[in-house]
């Protein structure tokens, strides 16, 4: 196509000239000076990434639980689930500390920015994962869920990160699957098994997330161009990348349909969720018409139109749970 740009493209724009090299090392220098305060620690691990997959764990452990909730288990398999998140986050940090440094928006984080050490991180990580994995198989006391547990951590740090985010357009279908993977932990702890609602609320994430990201993707795009990842709207251009994105949007509609279908939520649930995802819909079909600066202002309205129907439908899943007779 036309607008089709080729990998080798994406990798030249990503090199540095000399001058930004020195830069960037100058950078590290002054910065690896500068004391590390216990705030840096918090930011490490993403914790954007934890409340909102945290928020979905919860929805989903509610769906199962049908409002008979036993609370210490609940605690339990919340923070066994945050903290193999945290442990993936912290392993992300550590596996793209070198693209970081080359991002705007990232280079200033403790690691790329020299604060702190590689090796540190990496013990960081692990650490966190270990425990986390741990409370969700002593505390929350759910083989399943730890399982699950290790299947998303496994894919998120090795599979996506190490691996597609650097070679391939798929990187987001890939990390679509690890970051579906909390609110199948919070089910599976209570049902102890992977039935028709475990995989509803599944495809509830991974078919949210592309959408999600590929509109930052559009917003953001020379900035992942200048650090060498081949994202979709990098290599391919936005009309391809929009097509992907209405394809994913428009699957979520009948999800939402059968979780109230199959007995899962109530009637809010369903009137709420198709009103949004008929609107995302028609949004996501207004963005072909966009171009220039309209297309990155687009791209924001999406993005947060993302957020908000997340949210709102997390919310409206544990309100409207059906509750057990």
């Amino acid at each position: 196509m036309d607008n089709q740009v080729t990998y080798e493209t994406v990798s030249k724009g990503s090199s540095q000239d000399s001058a930004g090299t020195d830069s960037i090392d100058a950078s590290l220098k002054r910065s690896s000076a500068e004391p590390v305060t216990l705030k840096e620690f918090y930011t490490l691990v993403k914790p954007g990434i934890i409340y909102s997959n945290l928020m979905t764990a919860f929805a989903g452990y509610w769906l199962a639980a049908k409002w008979d909730v036993d609370w210490i288990h609940l605690i339990m398999t919340m923070l066994g689930t945050a903290l193999v998140m945290a442990g993936g986050t912290v392993l992300n940090n550590y596996l793209d500390r070198e693209m970081d440094a080359k991002m705007e928006r990232t280079q200033n984080r403790a690691l790329p920015s020299g604060r702190l050490t590689a090796n540190f991180v990496l013990g960081y990580g692990i650490i966190l994962g270990t425990i986390g994995l741990g409370v969700l198989y002593f505390g929350a006391q759910s083989p399943l869920a730890t399982l699950i547990g290790l299947l998303g951590l496994f894919l998120y740090v090795w599979l996506y990160t190490a691996w597609f985010k650097r070679t391939s357009v798929w990187s987001t279908f890939v990390g679509a699957f690890s970051g579906a993977t909390p609110p199948v932990i919070g089910y599976c702890a209570v049902s102890g098994t992977v039935d028709l609602g475990a995989i509803l609320i599944f495809l509830f994430l991974f078919l949210w997330q592309p959408p999600h990201f590929w509109a930052l993707g559009i917003r953001r795009m020379e900035e992942y161009r200048a650090a060498g990842f081949p994202l979709l709207p990098v290599v391919k251009g936005t009309f391809v990348t929009k097509i992907s994105m209405v394809r994913y949007v428009v699957l979520l509609v009948p999800v939402t349909v059968m979780l109230t279908a199959y007995g899962y939520v109530g009637t809010i649930f369903l009137i709420v969720s198709t009103i949004l995802g008929l609107t995302w819909v028609f949004m996501s079909v207004k963005g072909f018409k966009a171009t220039g600066e309209a297309e990155i202002v687009w791209a924001k309205r999406m993005f947060l139109f993302s957020l908000l129907y997340l949210t709102l439908l997390s919310f409206l899943m544990v309100i409207d749970t059906t509750a057990k007779f």
